[in-house]
């Protein structure tokens, strides 16, 4: 079992950065793929970006690519996300995501457990 939190979200302006964290609990966290994910209203849930259980493998969505950095501490059992030169789209709730499958996946079905989102908005 698995409990996330994120925390790390509020409002910024275009152009600016935010640093999302994803706290887990459960000690065999650092076994885990985890991956960031976010929704905005209206819209379907979609994939920004993951990070393999070993930190040394990562995957960005297109819309993210050169913007935001996934990374992880395996003894803190924490995941960040980095998010700069921020866009009015990239406003949503976004959530941290885990499972434990040897395998990428960005699919949100794909993924067994979830923290409860931090919002972002980006806006002047």
């Amino acid at each position: 079992q698995v409990h996330l939190v994120e925390s790390g979200g509020g409002l910024v302006q275009p152009g600016g950065s935010l640093r999302l964290s994803c706290a887990a609990s459960g000690r065999t966290f650092s076994s885990y793929d985890v991956g960031w994910f976010r929704q905005a209203p209206g819209k379907e849930r979609e994939f920004v970006t993951a990070i393999r259980w070993s930190g040394t493998s990562t995957y960005n969505a297109d819309s993210v690519k050169g913007r935001f950095t996934i990374s992880r501490d395996n003894v803190k059992n924490m995941v960040y996300l980095q998010m700069n030169s921020l866009r009015p789209e990239d406003t949503a709730l976004y959530y941290c995501a885990a499972h434990p499958k040897s395998i990428l996946i960005t699919s949100p079905g794909g993924y067994d457990y979830w923290g409860q989102g931090t919002q972002v908005t980006v806006s002047s």
